[in-house]
């Protein structure tokens, strides 16, 4: 196995399901859901199961084509060609997972276009030729809906162009359950920082850019079982990272105080 340890993934509807006939049938997965919802986890998870590689490129602005294609290099006294990620994974039949997408410069999305069609091609200007990609080749990418409203957003026409997941928070028996298991802490206290996490995301009037993740909520956890006292890991492991904002803040430590 590619894996050694299988990593641990609780589905929370059918998306394994729904992977494994995109997989079968070649088709390119867009993931779509707030930060720490699981989708890299998940990815993890369907890669180990596939026992296939999974290469990720953290898209950022200045994550360009080139990034993803290769370049030459000087080594020595020679120029040479260095593949990219995007170029491994098509020739060697692994998951590409372009986190993030839309980040990306948009000649990224222009390189990506003839791999997510019938085509399954990848044009290499620079050197002028083109490859097919490999008959396991799967690319994936992931977005967030939330957090890019009003800022980059992916075109309708590339959205068209992925089969798409949509990830979300697990209701509170699964969290708890996830949260004990990524942890160990008691069940107890798993589900009172879960209660937590749950009261602050349904508080739209702070305004938070991005809301209390399964993640941040994992973080907390791990510092109370570790031996941290419970209000300071909430605050600097589930709270601090929301916000720098006193009266927001505040607002959170109160309510957190209150349920712990």
């Amino acid at each position: 196995m590619i894996n050694i340890k299988e990593p641990y993934y609780k589905p929370v509807y059918k998306e394994i399901e729904v992977f494994n006939h995109c997989y079968d049938n070649k088709l390119p997965v867009l993931l779509k859901g707030p930060t720490g919802t699981g989708k890299t986890r998940f990815l993890e998870y369907m890669a180990y199961k596939l026992d296939t590689r999974m290469i990720t490129v953290a898209c950022h602005e200045e994550t360009s084509a080139t990034d993803l294609l290769g370049r030459f290099i000087l080594k020595g006294t020679e120029t040479v060609w260095m593949d990219g990620p995007l170029t491994l994974a098509v020739k060697n039949g692994n998951i590409i997972y372009l986190d993030e997408i839309a980040e990306a410069r948009p000649d990224v999305i222009v390189a990506i276009h003839s791999l997510t069609d019938h085509r399954r091609k990848l044009y290499l200007d620079k050197l002028a030729v083109e490859v097919d990609a490999h008959e396991d080749f799967m690319l994936v990418a992931s977005f967030n809906p939330g957090y890019q409203k009003g800022f980059k957003e992916l075109k309708p026409s590339t959205r068209q162009r992925f089969v798409s997941l949509s990830f979300d928070y697990p209701d509170e028996v699964l969290e708890t359950e996830i949260i004990v298991n990524e942890t160990s802490l008691n069940e107890k206290d798993a589900k009172r920082l879960v209660k937590i996490a749950n009261k602050i995301r349904n508080l739209k009037e702070l305004g938070l850019v991005e809301t209390v993740s399964t993640r941040l909520v994992v973080d907390s956890a791990k510092l109370i079982k570790s031996g941290l006292a419970k209000r300071l890991s909430v605050e600097v492991g589930m709270l601090q990272p929301l916000s720098d904002e006193p009266e927001i803040m505040q607002s959170m430590k109160d309510l957190a105080d209150l349920m712990i």
